[in-house]
């Protein structure tokens, strides 16, 4: 280390720092999303006039919104662990790959992007011809695709989440997926995000459509950019921004499997997004798994609008390292026997936080409605904390089921006592209950080599938490 030279005898001593300014739980840690953002991406883009009137307009709805508008939740909210005043967005970015790739052997399809530059983009033979379509929004707006208009601004986006109209204004890269009526693929499609570079703040937006009778497979990939940053003791770490929408829509008889991992670094803010409108008998089924990130902000809305559509949903948090989760999940019941199926679980340690929160929403209309939300928290040390918050909003008593579950808790000592007397280690029966409370979402992932990738994640979690505890003893 440098020691800086003396100041002369008699100068005045140097002013101090400036102290950072406080800011609010809930206030958001960036301020660079504003209306000549908007203006700036769509001219540099040459974005068509009725893009850049949707991205003006959504600017307008972020400036104006809360960033929680549930007076229930508005206690949770927390972004005092972000700090994102040196991000910069992207504004231009690139379309397709420099060179053309191939899927890998076990899928049938694969779109990879890091942060702004498309690494590869491929479809198994005989899809495209079949009316299948992967592509980028800035290749799909290239080649003036109707459908792309109609998706953009007639999304289901949720009118009072503010962090859905700043990806909806200030989306700078994304996804477009379309499979057509009657099209099944048999092999799963891979959607592979690498961000968080230290300082950068990449805003996505993801399009799904899938016609009547079609049905596919998801996995998505949300991972590190580049190796992990290293840093001095207690100097604080580069962070970086994520936000992203995934916007579904499914025709009537159409079936998603929808799997997604997010192992962003630790310096990461990740802000998702998640809407649904389901169709006539069609069915979809998340699979969530949040390991990484620093903060992370989810929300997922799900509208049955079909008579006798249904969702199963399943999301789990692995937390520790002072990490926070916060987690929102809405499912509002339209048609006639819909069924619902929600499930949160979340396992904290070295002093991360949870908030898991959830309305199932069921209007007039919703005869013969079949829905579940349950929300758990297993705490493996005293310094974590979570909240649970399930709810019902019941309009239609006509219901075959209405009904929520949650608790927080260490793990149940009977468990460890059974285990224990069987001959395993304490620490082996540990493990056993923890990631067996966790294999819920591992078994919905339809891909083999992306479940021994998650497994991998949580086994390295769980080490961690070992090595920890082994001062302590």
């Amino acid at each position: 280390m440098t020691t800086p030279p003396e100041a002369p005898a008699g100068s005045p001593a140097p002013a101090p720092a400036a102290p950072r300014a406080r800011r609010a739980p809930a206030d958001l840690p960036f301020a660079f999303a504003d209306a000549a953002l908007a203006a700036t991406l769509g001219a540099e883009r040459d974005e068509p006039a009725w893009l850049r009137d949707d991205r003006r307009a959504a600017a307008e709805a972020f400036a104006r919104l809360p960033v929680e508008s549930n007076e229930l939740y508005t206690t949770y909210v927390d972004f005092r662990g972000a700090d994102l005043s040196a991000a910069r967005p992207h504004v231009r970015t690139a379309t397709a790959p420099a060179v053309a790739g191939e899927p890998p052997a076990d899928a049938d399809g694969i779109i990879e992007l890091r942060e702004d530059a498309v690494l590869r983009l491929a479809l198994a033979p005989g899809l495209a011809e079949r009316g299948v379509v992967l592509e980028t929004l800035g290749e799909a707006l290239a080649r003036g695709a109707a459908g792309v208009r109609e998706a953009l601004t007639g999304t289901a986006l949720p009118a009072d989440e503010k962090l859905a109209w700043l990806s909806r204004g200030f989306w700078s890269q994304g996804i477009h997926l379309h499979v057509p009526a009657g099209v099944r693929l048999e092999r799963p499609i891979v959607l592979r995000w690498a961000a968080g570079v230290p300082e950068r703040a990449l805003l996505t937006r993801t399009l799904i459509r899938l016609d009547e009778g079609a049905e596919a497979s998801l996995v998505e990939e949300l991972v590190a950019a580049g190796p992990a940053i290293g840093c001095a003791a207690g100097e604080p770490v580069p962070q970086a921004l994520f936000g992203g929408t995934s916007e579904i829509a499914l025709g009537p008889g159409a079936v998603l499997r929808f799997a997604s991992v997010q192992d962003l670094p630790g310096g990461t803010t990740a802000l998702q997004q998640r809407t649904a409108r389901i169709g006539a008998g069609a069915s979809l089924r998340f699979a969530i798994a949040q390991l990484g990130g620093r903060v992370v902000r989810s929300r997922i809305d799900n509208r049955l609008e079909g008579d006798g559509s249904e969702v199963e949903q399943v999301e789990i948090v692995f937390g520790g390292r002072d990490q926070l989760f916060d987690l929102t999940a809405y499912t509002r019941h339209v048609g006639r026997d819909t069924t619902g199926n929600l499930l949160s679980k979340a396992v904290l340690q070295h002093g991360a936080r949870a908030y898991i929160k959830g309305l199932i929403s069921i209007e007039k209309t919703a005869r013969g409605t079949d829905s579940f939300l349950g929300e758990f928290g297993m705490l493996l040390d005293k310094q974590s904390r979570s909240v649970t918050i399930p709810s019902l909003e019941i309009d239609q008593p006509d219901c075959r089921r209405a009904a929520h579950s949650s608790s927080v808790g260490p793990i149940d000592p009977a468990q460890l006592f059974y285990l224990e007397s069987r001959g395993i280690t304490p620490d082996e029966a540990r493990k056993f209950i923890t990631l067996g409370f966790l294999e819920p979402v591992v078994a919905r992932v339809p891909l083999e080599s992306e479940q021994e990738r998650l497994w991998a994640i949580l086994e390295a979690k769980w080490a961690d938490s070992l090595e920890s505890a082994a001062p302590a003893a």
